[in-house]
């Protein structure tokens, strides 16, 4: 009986967040509270533990973030990559998806590749390397940078006082494993993507574009090269002091003493890693501002700004709810699953790649299944090592960012394949899966 119910919960759960996710924006977080509406009132579980630390760090983020948009930050940088890009165009294949996964390391979040990825697919073209090399795997690089980004929700939810960071696990910690592991996967990636497929010059799709006069003579490159003398005046001082930010984030995660501490009913209490992250972001989104003479409502008008309360809203309900099933049903799964999951870890990265396949999140995947990981037992280290497999919405070709990808590659080299699943992106998106989590054991096992 307690068994039926429980897969009746889980089915509730999964309906919740399939329905959600095919809303898109909101959906999953007003579905996810449906969800928690239900379990609580209906099934009588006890309300889970609500993700304040991980929506706040998205708010200062975010604000952060967006002003840099309005002060022209953002293209200033895409500037500076570009530049630096078509210096390098033989080395596209290499470049395109570090400087990608970079910028989404500093800025925490992927949708700065969207700006990358044209003039990726364009200098590989003029190049004649097949767009779909770089393109592939810039875009699972945009992914993997937000699992290592000192700044970004999903490594300010591994790093809450509910769940690793109650183990003892600091941001240098994460940021020690994931990034080399990142960075290696994505070379390694790179290298295999570098021979897949045809030539250019000898692919059935590009030859057909170019006898159909489908293949536009200026692309997406030179018409960036046109913008960049409209770049604002003062764009680079907002984005120095991004960087600011971005290096005090990483400095107190580092050096944890160098964070105060208060004496709180005879208890030394020190500043923790969330709050630091979310006074320094918020409070360098006015200094962003006033460097670069940004106005305040142009931030708020970004698409940055947008996504990123999206995001806020969709992790308020999905992890609310995940949270609520997994600690309610803690008991059985620790008696059914725990000694399985323990002998076999693997087992608990694969649940996050199906995970987050569903929840286009990888914030929110680490909210929902975490809880579950750490209350089963599972060692912390090994926890961070998993991180990249909150990546696994590749899967499923229907990401912004592998569309946006396809749509920039005017060759057609980029694709969705006869039967869906067969993407440019599915290659790329499984080595650096499974290279990143490879890297992270032996990193853990050789520092921890």
């Amino acid at each position: 009986m307690v068994t039926l119910l429980i897969l009746i919960q889980l089915l509730l759960v999964f309906t919740l967040i399939f329905i959600g996710a095919r809303i898109g924006g909101i959906g999953m977080g007003i579905y996810g509270m449906v969800g928690v509406f239900l379990l609580v009132f209906v099934f009588g579980l006890k309300p889970g533990n609500i993700p304040i630390d991980v929506m706040l760090i998205i708010v200062s983020v975010i604000t952060a973030a967006a002003s840099l948009q309005a002060a022209g930050g953002l293209d200033y940088l895409v500037h500076l990559a570009a530049k630096f890009l078509r210096k390098h165009p033989e080395h596209i294949t290499y470049y395109g998806p570090l400087v990608t996964w970079f910028f989404c390391l500093v800025a925490g979040t992927a949708h700065t590749s969207y700006s990358l990825l044209p003039i990726i697919a364009e200098i590989a073209k003029d190049t004649k390397i097949r767009p779909e090399r770089p393109l592939s795997v810039a875009t699972i690089a945009a992914s993997l940078g937000i699992t290592g980004s000192p700044v970004s929700a999903a490594t300010a939810a591994m790093i809450s006082s509910d769940l690793l960071g109650a183990k003892g696990i600091e941001l240098k910690d994460i940021m020690l494993v994931c990034i080399p592991a990142s960075f290696i996967a994505i070379l390694v990636a790179s290298f295999v993507q570098n021979h897949v497929g045809k030539e250019l010059v000898d692919d059935p799709e590009y030859q057909r574009r170019v006898k159909a006069g489908l293949i536009q003579p200026v692309g997406e490159c030179e018409k960036t090269m046109e913008n960049e003398a409209n770049l604002h005046p003062r764009a680079k001082y907002s984005v120095l002091a991004f960087l600011a930010a971005v290096l005090l984030v990483v400095l107190f995660g580092s050096v944890p003493s160098l964070r105060p501490s208060f004496n709180v009913d005879g208890n030394i209490m020190k500043l923790s890693m969330p709050e630091t992250i979310e006074i320094i972001m918020m409070a360098m989104s006015a200094v962003i501002l006033l460097v670069g003479k940004a106005k305040v409502g142009d931030a708020v008008k970004g698409n940055v700004f947008g996504a990123g309360m999206n995001a806020m809203v969709s992790i308020f309900g999905i992890a609310w709810m995940g949270d609520t099933f997994f600690n309610g049903n803690l008991a059985f799964f620790k008696e059914h699953i725990a000694g399985i999951v323990t002998q076999f870890p693997f087992l608990f990265a694969v649940a996050l790649f199906i995970m987050s396949i569903m929840l286009f999140s990888q914030a929110a995947t680490v909210r929902t299944l975490y809880p579950l990981g750490i209350g089963l037992g599972l060692s912390p280290f090994a926890l961070i090592a998993m991180f990249p497999a909150v990546n696994g919405y590749f899967f499923i070709p229907n990401y912004p960012t592998e569309v946006a990808a396809i749509n920039f590659d005017t060759t057609g080299t980029t694709r969705i394949g006869r039967y869906v699943l067969n993407h440019s992106f599915q290659l790329a998106g499984f080595i650096t899966t499974f290279v990143s989590i490879g890297v992270g054991y032996l990193i853990i096992t050789f520092l921890y």
